[in-house]
């Protein structure tokens, strides 16, 4: 079981002493660290603690002016040292790493008063009293102040001690099944070639795992992994990772990508989000605003759109959109910073909502409602709500970054590979069950609604169409009849004395001489309508655009030709023409019928039977 600790804190009051007194590694790497003697950039080491428990320590720098740096280390950490130093109290890169951490939503942790052997006792008391005030109404709050010297030793012991108890009631990271990866840094190795560390975070990755460099959607291969420079074949979430990759150079990649199972991010330069505004910020967040937002290890310039306002004032909430300069990789629920530029400073933070929404109508509560629910844990059903045609079930697992097996809780109807809330499905049942009975108004006499129709009708895409058929059929709402759709209780009635079984009988008195069928449905009054029907239904078969036979009639003259080819080997038309006494139009029709039926070929000017 691994976990990861951070340090926050102003420059020099101790950070990396202290990280370097508990671990005995320096996480100062860099050539102008050392000899500058402050942190620049991004430092990491290890340790074991009494219980066996694994921790990686990011340790970050304390100046302003490497606070994007700092940012990219702050994230993903399950608990957090903020460090202050005795002599000097709460500075001001305190008070914004603390106000980082709580954006951040990061609640474990310890507030480490280090060079305490440099202050006396009444003083060291003092700024107990300071960090206290500091840390009330924050995350932090309830954390437990701890004097270290990294000098004498005094205070390690307790501070492992509280440390390993701090952990000990730490919730272990759920494996999701969907790794991903934060780079905050790379590097090559010699004879190794590219390697990125981060902090892995919703899955396990494995030696010769594919995975794909979001977002810049570049496939690389994992050929070697070490957590704490061991190293393993397989990592869970929550460590610390160095992964040697095959397939990218660094010049590939940079801190801010994501390294990730294929497939299971989309790019998004778009996200609804829930933002608070830190009561210490100079003004307030307005609409439209220019600013950077940090997640993750990524920083990038966004536009704020405020939702439900013009503008979000200092100790306030509300809903915004941000729309970012460029597209990165991100997820529901991650947690982000916001800083204005110039004079550089962090106003604000909070949590993605959704990470690829549509473009939103300001000032609508609906909107709002639907991101409460989301920001509530119900990301996936709100997810599904977008798609009120439905949506294949790997998009959506896609656009939530959500496990499959997160699909059975959802009120919604699954048919095959799509899915559909129950909000839609009920709105396309509804919508087809009236279509097909306007449509069986309008026409009583066809079988049903040709499928193509009914889908325009309804807007539903021609994917996903075979699935809203299989579910109206099994809801009872649908029949398929020949290649059509119907209503189940719709039935062809065609009344016995109207103008359709006239046409019938007209026909079968004429017998082998019936008249054009224009003529037929001239006498009869009868309408195409009615003859399509009668034709399905087999009450006469149509053999030509304008020649038709009553069943009966139509029968006995295919009895004639096999008769007459039975005794003379082929059929003319002179032949049939003579046995039916009809003239010459309904005999060629119903020989050219015959042999589009393949029951008669012809050769010459005579048919034989197939």
């Amino acid at each position: 079981m691994s976990f990861v600790v951070g340090t926050a804190g102003h420059i020099d009051h101790g950070k990396s002493t202290l990280i370097t007194a508990l671990t005995g590694i320096d996480p100062d790497r860099l050539a102008e660290e050392k000899r500058r003697g402050m942190t620049i950039d991004l430092g990491f080491a290890h340790m074991t603690l009494p219980s066996g428990r694994e921790i990686g320590v990011v340790d970050v720098p304390g100046h302003a002016r490497f606070m994007r740096n700092m940012l990219a280390g702050a994230h993903g950490l399950d608990a957090v040292l903020l460090v202050v130093a005795a002599d000097e109290g709460v500075m001001p890169q305190t008070r914004e790493h603390l106000d980082i951490v709580d954006l951040l939503d990061v609640r474990s942790g310890i507030v480490v008063l280090t060079k305490v052997d440099l202050v006396e006792s009444e003083w060291r008391s003092l700024v107990e009293e300071e960090v206290r005030a500091a840390v009330r109404g924050m995350s932090l709050e309830k954390a437990p102040v701890i004097g270290v010297s990294s000098v004498s030793g005094e205070g390690l012991p307790e501070l492992v001690a509280a440390l390993d108890l701090l952990l000990e009631t730490s919730t272990v990271r759920a494996d999701s099944g969907r790794p991903r990866l934060p780079i905050d840094r790379v590097f090559t190795m010699s004879g190794f070639g590219t390697v990125v560390t981060g902090t892995l975070a919703d899955g396990s990755i494995s030696v010769g795992d594919e995975m794909e460099v979001a977002p810049k959607g570049k496939v690389v291969r994992i050929r070697g992994l070490q957590r704490h420079n061991e190293t393993v074949e397989s990592i869970g979430p929550g460590s610390r990772v160095a992964a040697n990759l095959s397939g990218a150079e660094k010049s590939d990649l940079e801190r801010g990508d994501v390294l990730a199972a294929p497939h299971t991010f989309q790019p998004t330069n778009r996200i609804d989000a829930s933002l608070r505004v830190l009561a210490s910020a100079p003004q307030p967040v307005r609409h439209g605003a220019e600013m950077v937002v940090h997640t993750g290890t990524v920083e990038v310039g966004c536009r704020v759109i405020v939702l439900d306002g013009d503008d979000i004032a200092p100790g306030s909430e509300g809903w915004v959109q941000l729309y970012l300069a460029r597209p990165i990789a991100a997820a529901a629920g991650d947690r982000f910073v916001l800083r204005v530029p110039s004079p550089a400073m962090t106003v604000a933070g909070g949590a993605f909502v959704d990470v690829a929404p549509r473009k939103h109508p300001r000032h609508d509560s609906a909107v709002g409602e639907s991101l409460a629910r989301r920001a509530s844990g119900d990301v996936l059903q709100e997810e599904l709500r977008k798609y009120p045609r439905g949506v294949a079930v790997s998009a959506l697992l896609k656009a939530s970054i959500a496990p499959e097996i997160d699909i059975g809780k959802l009120h919604a109807r699954r048919l095959g590979d799509w899915i559909f809330s129950d909000e839609a499905w009920r709105s396309i049942a509804m919508r087809a069950t009236q279509e097909l009975e306007t449509y069986h108004g309008t026409h009583p006499f066809r079988p049903g609604m040709a499928r193509e129709e009914l889908r325009s009708r309804l807007g539903v895409p021609a994917s996903s169409f075979p699935a809203v058929v299989r579910g109206l059929v099994e809801d009872g709402l649908a029949v398929e009849r020949d290649g059509s759709l119907a209503a189940p209780a719709h039935k062809v009635a065609i009344a016995a004395d109207g103008p359709a079984m006239n046409l019938v009988r007209l026909l079968e008195v004429q017998k082998f001489a019936p008249p054009s069928l224009a003529e037929a449905m001239q006498q009869t009054g009868a309408d195409d309508e009615m003859v399509r029907a009668l034709a399905q239904r087999g009450d006469i078969v149509r053999v030509s655009d304008d020649v038709a036979f009553g069943k009966d009639a139509y029968e006995g003259a295919v009895a004639l030709v096999k008769e007459i080819v039975a005794t003379s080997g082929s059929v003319t038309v002179a032949q049939l023409r003579d046995r039916m006494s009809a003239s010459r139009r309904p005999v060629l029709a119903l020989l050219e019928h015959l042999d589009s039926q393949h029951v008669t070929r012809r050769v010459g000017d005579a048919r034989i039977l197939r």
